[in-house]
């Protein structure tokens, strides 16, 4: 049906945060069960579904989730998995890059900074790097 036909062309805009997590690396030094990834899955679970998606399109480009999930998430040269990397310091703001679906994430002394800094460059990303 047609329904399922846009699902298959555009992705899904329901996230599933347990998939999304499943399907995520860790680079210069975080890991699962560091506290900054830790509180950074917390703060995806207060957000809304709709911030969840302008997170991931500030992220990846696309405000959808591929047909196969996470798993299916491309690059400029094919399957790319959502990748968090530490980058800068405290006072930076969150900054990605679309081409390889990666997030560099400060690490912050607190959830609640993560997730102000978080909120601000999602909804002021056209004034942030994106590269």
């Amino acid at each position: 049906d047609s329904e399922q036909l846009e699902f298959a062309i555009s992705g899904n805009i329901f996230i599933d945060i347990e998939d999304w997590e499943k399907n995520t690396v860790y680079k210069g030094g975080y890991r699962e069960n560091h506290v900054i990834i830790r509180w950074f899955w917390q703060c995806i679970r207060q957000m809304c579904n709709a911030d969840r998606l302008k997170l991931l399109q500030f992220v990846t480009g696309s405000a959808s989730v591929p047909f196969e999930g996470f798993k299916g998430l491309r690059g400029s040269n094919g399957l790319k998995p959502f990748c968090i990397e530490r980058w800068g310091n405290e006072e930076s703001l969150p900054r990605a890059h679309t081409c390889f679906n990666r997030l560099d994430l400060p690490a912050y002394s607190n959830k609640q900074k993560m997730f102000s800094k978080i909120m601000l460059a999602i909804s002021e990303s056209s004034y942030y790097a994106i590269e």
